[in-house]
């Protein structure tokens, strides 16, 4: 369950009437740079790549959302990660949790990994050899929980136990839970990450990221890698997304509810041999999900039987759900990660982590979940 309080701070967090106009909603300030009074004297404003009124009326949601101290607000996910990592060292070692997003293995494997910083992909679920793993090198500890594809959950508050330890940061990446069913800050992590492409966003018709904190030497780390580099989100992205946090609460409440729906369809049918989907009782992390999170998501998987040929008979059957990239959005979408996501993962880590030919991953929207079943039920009648 939603917290109440979360539906009334998404609504109105970062929100305040334009003094001129009285407008309710915060102007998009579609401006490069801004008048000074004389040099070096601004109204606290002076050019967009710094500081952005819309972005920062977007910010001081998010750091609501989260309970955070500070948000920063990115140009994509793999931008705010970026982000994260480019204040690391060389020689500095990295724990990532292996059934990572295939982008963010991409990115560490072939651009970060250059400048000399070691990332080391292992199952992080096994908290023993998470602590034989760390290093005097470890800077850092890197998770996402829910994992994607698989839905692995990870114990949050073990690991940056695990990680402060050794005086590193725990990152998790907050995508697929979204501040509204979980609350890294709180259960002990350093910094969220997100792709707010995905169910912040919620319409498939932007790119961004984010970052929260309650680091205040990370917060600025952070903020001036967000003003050297420059990759930040820009007025209308950062307008569209503040919209949409307002209908977050009620977005993801539907989400859950129809995730629920599909992932007990799947787990029935005699077409599918496995189901991954946190919320259902024999779900190997659902214990630790129920402790951690308030809500499961929208987000389901399951193997299918048969090989790709019947995998793909299946998909091109569907109706309602559309095979595409990305996530979260209002619309159910299906997902091969195999061929689509996760095609950057090297082979070997995609069998040890079956991600196969026979796995598909749900996007569950939130049209009616009596719909989503009977388009499921009607695309297995192909195979």
């Amino acid at each position: 369950m939603i917290d109440k309080k979360l539906y009334t701070i998404a609504v109105h967090a970062g929100t305040q009437p334009d003094p001129r106009t009285g407008a309710v909603m915060t102007p998009i300030y579609q401006t490069s740079t801004f008048v000074q009074e004389a040099p070096g004297e601004h109204r606290g404003w002076d050019y967009s790549r710094g500081t952005n009124p819309s972005r920062d009326a977007l910010q001081e949601a998010l750091a609501a959302l989260e309970g955070a101290t500070c948000a920063l607000a990115f140009s994509s996910g793999l931008a705010a990660e970026q982000a994260i990592v480019q204040n690391l060292s060389p020689g500095d070692h990295v724990l990532v949790c292996n059934d990572v997003y295939g982008g963010t293995g991409r990115l560490f494997r072939t651009l970060i990994a250059r400048f000399g910083i070691e990332f080391e992909f292992i199952d992080l679920s096994d908290l023993d050899h998470a602590r034989q793993c760390m290093r005097p090198s470890t800077r850092m500890v890197w998770i996402e929980t829910p994992t994607n594809p698989t839905l692995a959950i990870l114990d949050i508050a073990a690991l940056a136990d695990i990680a402060h330890a050794n005086e590193a940061k725990l990152v998790v990446d907050n995508t697929f839970a979204t501040p509204l069913f979980q609350a890294p800050l709180a259960l002990g992590a350093d910094i969220a990450v997100h792709s707010t492409t995905k169910y912040i966003g919620g319409h498939s018709d932007l790119i961004g990221g984010a970052v929260m904190t309650n680091n205040e030497e990370w917060a600025d780390k952070i903020r001036y890698v967000q003003f050297a580099a420059g990759a930040v989100s820009g007025p209308i992205e950062s307008f569209l997304l503040h919209r949409s946090i307002k209908s977050l609460a009620v977005r993801m409440a539907q989400h859950a509810i129809n995730a629920d729906a599909v992932a007990r369809c799947l787990d029935a049918h005699p077409k599918v041999s496995r189901t991954y989907y946190p919320g259902l009782p024999d779900h190997p992390g659902h214990e630790l999900a129920a402790r951690q999170m308030s809500g499961y998501s929208g987000i389901v998987s399951c193997n299918v039987n048969g090989d790709f040929a019947a995998v793909t008979k299946f998909v091109k059957r569907l109706r309602i759900f559309q095979l595409a990239e990305s996530l979260g959005g209002v619309e159910s979408l299906i997902n091969h990660p195999e061929k689509m996501t996760h095609a950057s993962v090297p082979e070997p880590l995609r069998k040890e982590l079956g991600i196969g030919p026979n796995l598909l991953r749900f996007s569950v929207g939130i049209e009616s979940s009596d719909d989503l079943i009977e388009d499921i039920e009607q695309a297995f009648e192909a195979i």
